[in-house]
């Protein structure tokens, strides 16, 4: 019963021969392959869920707008409000405007939204940065918050630390936001300035030009860390009213209303109830929806990784049917005399056949093996490669993300890659086995 597996590892011990290093080089090619496969395709994995929570756990589930202006806001939050399951609603007032901090302009994005309340506000305060506290520097757990989210003053702002690290601005400034829309006004007022008759209606253009450019002085009141790159260096919010200010706005508009729910994979369920209840100007648009692109990209590189890393497989295939098939011409007279004994064509196929499985086996589980080690010191080399060759291999102004090089394995992935490897080893040593089975007593032992 055990006879074509007892021979298959027989074969196998080493020998010290050319047969058994090609053997080790099988294995190492399919291990190789196992290894490479497994870590690159747990760093996309990991890749795409840290983006998934740092938009999850930042940007709102859905977001209601009309494409333009939302006028009489407080009905519809009324409406969306009062459907289960939703966590917190806001209208907000998004746009461009124009930052002076001691002389350094920038445009980043304001996010005018009500002040957050009850669990929307620890969420928020959750996403605070945090500076460690001098009495404890090395402990992480009792690093201090910089600052807080609360936004019910009409002059207090929350910005990202990649702007405040630009900027070098700290809990406690002051920085001027000017608004784009500005810019008509003070076009108009220039026309009417210059067609004054006489230096008194000059003077007044003038004077109303100032008015209008006015900038709103806000105080930083805290900082944020999202967790994504490009929230943190381009986002400030404000109260909605301040928003509001800015862009001329009444205070029963706004240009859309952000959404949260109990369970932001199911947003797509909410969505349709949105549709549902609201009047027909209003979209709905789920959070996977307003960053496609961003997935789609993940999702395409990670398939295209799974194919190309797919070929070093193949290659640890040839290399195990290379094997096999010198062992077999080595074992020429031996399997003449197995078959001339008695010994089944299946069989004989099943001890090359074993053969292949078993190197497959231990080339899974030893690339298994080194994947597991690799993703455990993955930020440690990492920093050693960036330290010895000045590459950083994982740029967060590039991907977008913080927090190190991120790394997720899922047992799906594991079952692929493992399946994959094991079944092309064993294809591999099919032809070889066949090649063994097919040989005639008579001619293998013709020249012993």
């Amino acid at each position: 019963m055990f006879f074509s597996p007892f021979l298959a590892t027989r074969y196998l011990k080493p020998k010290r021969t050319f047969v058994s290093i090609i053997t080790v080089i099988s294995i190492l090619g399919v291990a190789l392959g196992v290894w490479l496969l497994a870590v690159v395709i747990a760093v996309f994995t990991g890749y795409g869920e840290r983006i998934k929570d740092s938009i999850l756990g930042f940007e709102p589930h859905l977001v209601i707008d009309s494409g333009g202006i939302v006028r009489n806001w407080p009905e519809a939050v009324e409406k969306v409000a009062a459907v289960e399951g939703v966590i917190s609603v806001t209208p907000y007032v998004r746009g461009q405007v124009v930052m002076d901090f001691a002389g350094l302009r920038s445009a980043p994005m304001i996010r005018g939204i009500l002040p957050p309340e009850g669990e929307e506000l620890a969420r928020m305060r959750g996403k605070l940065a945090k500076t460690p506290d001098p009495k404890h520097p090395l402990d992480p757990s009792k690093a201090i918050p910089r600052g807080d989210f609360d936004l019910k003053d009409f002059y207090s702002a929350v910005i990202g630390d990649g702007m405040a690290e630009a900027q070098n601005i700290q809990v406690g400034d002051k920085i001027l936001l000017y608004s784009p829309r500005d810019i008509d006004s003070v076009m108009k007022s220039l026309e009417r300035v210059e067609g004054a008759e006489d230096a008194e209606g000059r003077k007044k253009a003038i004077e109303e030009t100032r008015e209008m450019t006015a900038p709103q002085e806000v105080t930083v009141t805290g900082i944020f860390d999202s967790g994504h790159w490009d929230f943190d260096s381009s986002i400030i919010f404000v109260h909605l009213e301040t928003a509001q200010v800015l862009y001329n706005f009444d205070l029963e508009e706004c240009h859309g209303i952000a959404v949260r729910t109990n369970d932001g994979f199911k947003a797509n369920k909410f969505q349709d109830k949105f549709l549902a209840m609201l009047p027909q100007q209003f979209r709905v648009m789920t959070w996977v929806e307003m960053h496609k692109l961003i997935f789609d990209a993940v999702a395409a590189e990670r398939q295209a990784m799974y194919l190309i890393l797919f070929m070093i497989m193949i290659v640890g295939g040839f290399c195990i049917m290379n094997t096999m098939i010198t062992v077999t011409f080595q074992k020429r007279s031996e399997i003449g005399l197995l078959k001339a004994l008695g010994a089944l064509e299946g069989q004989v196929a099943w001890v090359f056949l074993f053969q292949g499985i078993l190197v497959g086996l231990v080339g899974v589980v030893v690339g298994l093996l080194l994947s597991q080690v690799t993703l455990y010191f993955r930020n440690d080399m990492a920093g050693w490669i960036g330290r010895s060759f000045g590459v950083d291999i994982f740029s967060e102004e590039i991907y977008k993300v913080d927090g190190g090089l991120p790394a997720k394995q899922t047992l799906r992935d594991l079952v692929i890659i493992s399946t994959g490897a094991f079944f092309a080893c064993t294809l591999a040593s099919l032809i070889p086995a066949l090649i063994a089975a097919s040989l005639q007593p008579a001619k293998a032992l013709r020249s012993e």
